[in-house]
């Protein structure tokens, strides 16, 4: 089974610099493990969220473009890794290894099997 483990943390509070080194060096080992397992199949970091544009397009041609992500909640996907692995549980024990887990929050998507490229 393929899912999607999303990074979510709260970009708004201010770390160090030490501290930014310690996560990014924990991602990196987190990233390396899933490697050695043979269950990763892609992983992305990715921007701040206020670096996104947000598009709205209506069918009739109303399109709306904003700055900044579509929502504003306290934690934002920061990164994301794709997983394929036995099933939720193992997904699960795999979640706990990613560093973010303990300072942010992990959430687990199935993913839905079909490919959007072609």
């Amino acid at each position: 089974m393929r899912y999607a483990l999303l990074i979510c943390t709260d970009q708004s509070v201010a770390i160090s610099a030490e501290e930014q080194s310690r996560r990014i060096t924990g991602l990196m080992s987190a990233q390396e493990q899933l490697r050695a397992r043979g269950v990763l199949a892609g992983s992305e970091l990715l921007q701040p969220a206020d670096a996104a544009v947000t598009v709205r397009a209506w069918d009739g041609g109303d399109i709306e473009i904003a700055n900044g992500p579509a929502v504003r909640p306290k934690e934002h996907v920061t990164g994301v890794f794709t997983i394929d692995c036995g099933d939720l549980d193992e997904a699960i024990d795999l979640a706990t290894k990613i560093p973010a887990a303990w300072y942010g929050t992990i959430e687990i998507r199935p993913v839905c099997g079909t490919q959007l490229d072609t």
